[in-house]
């Protein structure tokens, strides 16, 4: 049976009708953002590789291998599987990871789903599969990933949707979040930041931690989803509002010919199930709920 580390000893993992949420990948940025915020913290189980005070321990299986009698064990019972296990630049940068893990992490992650009948899964894909496409953009558009990180999270998508069994797959083109983004989560002194020549700075479409983990709260609630749903709030944020809403001071330069003016996801599918609080959608709510976050930590 698989067990799950406490301050003092390995408990079990519990009944097998726990009717929750499983988070593969927990222990990385967005994955602590979520555990942080999770609506129904008691029905939710994080997996981590290495043993960790509160989590699950077990590791995906390598290519060609079966899911551990653990991880079957404490994925079974659940409503949903949200895998966030992945290889992003930074890392592959910092470790030498390959992008290419992002697909064969997911097929993993996939595999433990299909082999505890849990009914639904959402991988975390990324607005990088659009490439630099006029939007608002959505979901049935063509995508055009300029970057090797958007092409392998296309391909992750791809690989998944192909390997679907009973399991339900959603893939979660999740846009920038708030504090594991590069302007409030990566902000130093004298950072600069592109301005095109009527003034505005890059615009992107953004979500909270809190928002985030309601969303995803919420549809792990919800039966007849798309195989493909954009993350994010309503509209768009301009990159210099977000930074002057935190009073975090930044220096305009010139927006090189290849800079992207905007990326915008069209959340029309999103909001068929999820309702959004004017607040979220503005610099000072996003700075709000990061703010919230760098509390709870």
């Amino acid at each position: 049976m698989a067990s799950m580390t406490t301050k003092d000893s390995a408990v079990s993992s519990g009944p097998a009708d726990f009717d929750g949420v499983l988070l593969l990948g927990a222990t990385g940025r967005l994955g602590s953002m979520l555990r942080r915020h999770w609506p129904e913290p008691q029905a939710l189980r994080s997996q981590s590789r290495q043993p960790r005070p509160g989590f699950y321990n077990f590791d995906l299986p390598a290519a060609g291998e079966g899911p551990s009698d653990a991880a079957i064990s404490t994925a079974r019972g659940a409503r949903a599987v949200i895998a966030l296990a992945g290889v992003t630049p930074a890392r592959a940068g910092a470790c030498g990871a390959a992008l290419e893990d992002n697909v064969t992490l997911a097929l993993a992650a996939l595999k433990l789903a299909e082999a505890a009948a849990v009914p639904r899964f959402f991988v975390a894909s990324s607005a990088a599969v659009y490439g630099a496409q006029d939007g608002p953009l959505r979901e049935d558009m063509p995508c055009a990933p300029l970057s090797e990180y958007g092409r392998q999270k296309l391909a992750m998508e791809q690989a998944v949707r192909e390997a679907g069994g009973k399991t339900a797959v959603t893939a979660l083109r999740i846009g920038n979040v708030v504090g594991a983004d590069a302007i409030l989560g990566g902000w130093q002194p004298a950072m600069q930041i592109d301005r095109f020549p009527d003034g505005a700075t890059p615009s992107r479409s953004y979500i909270g931690p809190v928002t985030l983990a309601r969303v995803l709260c919420t549809l792990c609630h919800v039966d007849d989803l798309p195989p493909v749903l954009n993350i994010a709030a309503p509209g768009a944020v301009q990159m210099g509002a977000l930074l002057d809403a935190a009073g975090l001071a930044w220096q305009p330069k010139p927006a090189p010919a290849t800079a992207i003016p905007e990326v915008r996801l069209d959340t029309n599918a999103l909001e068929c199930h999820v309702d959004f609080t004017p607040e979220t959608q503005t610099p000072a709510g996003l700075v709000r709920e990061w703010q919230q976050d760098m509390n709870k930590r």
